[in-house]
């Protein structure tokens, strides 16, 4: 089992620690979340290379006093209508982006007033859709005390030094840019479908993770 944080759309990486594990429970009283974590920022490759979407929130970023289920979203500067421009440009051409498209757009345009409702609805989709033998709960709800503590290791500010392989996969901006790695597990979703889960499986099938 891992202990995490909340992620928004995280990262392939994270993804596939988490199906490594099997089990995720996700610190949803987390405080003093670091700036730049990926609790609130995702990375896509686009038409002009690897970009940063960023969800903006109330208040700082930075070692925040408040839990992680008590940070609210912020309405400032229409981010929801340029996530989902972003995610057009990069992935309107992608093989899978039509197939998710109705089930991802009604989150990112949506109202959520808390970032934890935004980072759980995205998850569902993510793991519904590509089929991912993997359990999320929330460690209020569970007994960590014998999870691996990875709350620090996934998702920050610098790339983690976890024993997990970066394995290429098809991207649509591949022959422009070549390969990008440890982008948001939207990127695998939407130029690999179900198939990602062998991408997933082979980026720790020769390492100890847990």
């Amino acid at each position: 089992m891992l202990l995490t944080g909340s992620m928004a759309a995280g990262s392939v990486r994270y993804y596939a620690a988490c199906i490594k594990a099997g089990t995720v429970a996700v610190d949803t009283d987390e405080v003093h979340l670091p700036l730049r974590h990926s609790h609130h920022r995702y990375a896509i490759a686009g038409p002009n290379g690897v970009q940063q979407l960023t969800v903006p929130l109330v208040g700082e970023t930075n070692a925040m006093n408040v839990p992680m289920r008590d940070v609210r979203i912020s309405e400032h500067a229409a981010w929801r209508r340029l996530h989902w421009g972003a995610l057009f440009s990069a992935y309107g051409r992608s093989p899978y982006f039509d197939y998710v498209a109705a089930d991802l757009e009604p989150i990112i345009m949506g109202n959520q007033q808390w970032l934890l409702d935004y980072n759980e609805q995205l998850q569902h989709v993510i793991v519904d859709f590509m089929d991912l033998p993997v359990q999320f709960v929330r460690a209020c709800d569970i007994d960590t005390s014998t999870a691996t503590d990875m709350r620090r290791a996934l998702g920050g500010k610098k790339r983690d030094t976890l024993p997990i392989d970066d394995v290429q996969y098809y991207q649509v901006w591949q022959e422009r840019y070549g390969f990008a790695p440890g982008l948001s597990i939207l990127d695998l979703m939407m130029n690999m479908g179900r198939e990602g889960i062998i991408t997933l499986l082979k980026m720790t099938e020769n390492n100890q993770l847990l």
